[in-house]
């Protein structure tokens, strides 16, 4: 016995009470041992899989990123009651998907959606995914979840964003029960988060020009129109006439006449079946207030030499044409490829002009005009304007 096991000198009164405190001093200790031994861990709950929750055909799982603010647990849950009935404050215990919350949540996503390699590769980015608990009526805890999804996928190396998915959810629980049983919760909420996904590719996959797979440039011009408005439209069939020369000579100029022709285009994108439909629409045209022929110069010659410029700008913007092609543009930036196309183009036609002026005289040296003329017929053939 433990009194056995001392000696103590002087008085034999000391002993029992010796002892005593000896054993109360046992006593105390081992409560104290008892006391800081932690508590129990409850283990991270399994996210169970649903195969097949859906089958795709537009996309596959290809990854999933884990982007929540708070990656320590993916429920915070009430502990159980020390004691039925107690009205004792009931602590939250953080829990956390078996194998972590972002392999869980891979293993989930990888179980209960087909891979198919021949898809668009999505990318799952999950923002949000947390189930909270806090008291409700007695012997019961009242939850909420939180689910937020993102769903991108890469083109021709461009992550290319697509849609989010919000959803939230409540639900009841006994806290006598296993936490386990707030798994459902969860599980319900991704499936419902991968079928809203599925159903937005169904519906946009044909339409959407996010989710095209290639392009296509189709090219038209604009039309000649007689009707006698301001702005005339390049034609093979229909020349300048001095009838297009509106404006108001310049007394005492330089020149005979002035012509002021120019280009522009508008693009408009359609996506059918995958495919992003370019319509490039090119218009060459003259301004008829904007030119003039004075009266000593309305003859062929001048008209010839006003025509060339007219021709000059349809050359430089049928090189314009042929450089917007599915091979220098891209599905991501196809617009800002094309900007960059078209000044490029209207700087070179502003040098085109400047140098047909500065070598011809403004029509005024005819050696020099013949050789244009003869070098813009051949390239208006070559160009298929003319035949």
């Amino acid at each position: 016995m433990l009194f056995s096991s001392f000696s103590v000198s002087g008085r034999r009164g000391w002993r029992p009470a010796l002892g005593l405190l000896l054993l109360a001093t046992a006593v105390l200790l081992v409560g104290r041992v008892a006391a800081q031994r932690p508590a129990p861990v409850e283990p991270p709950f399994a996210l169970q899989p649903v195969p097949s929750a859906i089958v795709p055909t537009q996309f596959y799982v290809a990854a999933v990123r884990d982007e929540r603010s708070d990656r320590q647990a993916v429920a915070y849950l009430l502990a159980h009651p020390a004691k039925p009935g107690t009205t004792a404050p009931v602590s939250v215990l953080p829990l956390d998907l078996q194998g972590g919350g972002l392999n869980g949540l891979r293993q989930f996503f990888s179980l209960s959606v087909p891979r198919n390699a021949a898809l668009r590769p999505v990318t799952i980015r999950v923002r949000e995914c947390r189930l909270n608990e806090k008291p409700g009526t007695p012997g019961y805890s009242v939850g909420s979840l939180t689910l937020s999804l993102s769903f991108d996928w890469q083109r021709d190396g461009k992550v290319i964003h697509l849609t989010d998915y919000r959803g939230t959810a409540r639900f009841a629980r006994p806290l006598r029960s296993t936490y386990a049983s707030a798994e459902p919760v969860l599980r319900q909420a991704l499936v419902e988060g991968l079928k809203y996904f599925d159903q937005w590719m169904n519906r946009e996959a044909v339409l959407n020009s996010k989710l095209a797979g290639r392009l296509q440039v189709h090219r038209t011009d604009a039309p000649y129109a007689a009707d006698g408005g301001d702005t005339l439209f390049y034609s093979v069939a229909h020349p300048l006439t001095l009838e297009d020369f509106r404006g108001v000579p310049r007394p005492n100029g330089r020149y005979g006449g002035a012509v002021f022709p120019s280009f522009s285009y508008t693009a408009e994108a359609q996506t059918r079946n995958g495919v992003l439909h370019l319509n490039l629409n090119t218009k060459v045209f003259v301004v008829r207030s904007g030119s003039w022929i004075s009266p000593t110069s309305r003859d062929a010659y001048t008209l010839n030499h006003e025509q060339r410029h007219f021709d000059l700008v349809k050359l430089v913007a049928e090189r314009f044409k042929r450089k917007v092609t599915p091979d220098s543009l891209t599905l991501d930036n196809y617009n800002a490829r094309m900007q960059y196309q078209y000044l490029q183009s209207w700087w070179e036609m502003n040098r085109l002009q400047e140098r047909y002026d500065g070598e011809t005289g403004g029509g005024q040296n005819q050696a020099a005009q013949q050789r244009w003329d003869v070098r813009i017929e051949a390239e208006l053939r070559q160009y298929g304007v003319k035949r």
